[in-house]
């Protein structure tokens, strides 16, 4: 069970978003012992599932595409050098950072407040807890 604020801050939504997630009865929740309202990570997970499945018209979410990861992004800073550019993408409340040629920044017309997509292809993704306080 989660806070709709941590939710909120990890999905990068509002706190009435998850909200209306709940009243709408798409995502799960019910008051711990102090009578706050909690999450269930579960039902969320399925309802986020859900949308990725009504969003791309595939059942695990990908697109018609080779690599599964697609990351939507506003690009928020490029720094470029005549052979290799950096250019971070923030989305939600990520940043992602990739490391292109400084031709193929400039052959997609990239330029900061540019919506891009990037696209992770790995074959190794660590996962870890938060640190909590």
């Amino acid at each position: 069970m989660h806070r709709i604020s941590d939710i909120s801050r990890l999905l990068g939504v509002s706190d009435d978003t998850i909200r209306r997630w709940i009243g709408s009865g798409a995502v799960k929740a019910r008051q711990d012992d102090r009578r706050v309202l909690r999450v269930d990570g579960a039902s969320l997970a399925e309802h986020l599932r859900a949308q990725q499945r009504e969003h791309t018209g595939l059942e695990d979410g990908s697109r018609f595409e080779s690599a599964r990861n697609h990351i939507q992004g506003i690009v928020t800073a490029i720094r470029s050098d005549p052979v290799m550019s950096q250019v971070d993408l923030v989305a939600g409340n990520s940043r992602i950072v990739s490391l292109v040629s400084t031709e193929a920044v400039d052959a997609l017309g990239l330029e900061v407040g540019s919506i891009a997509v990037a696209q992770v292809k790995a074959t190794n993704v660590s996962i870890e807890l938060p640190v909590t306080s």
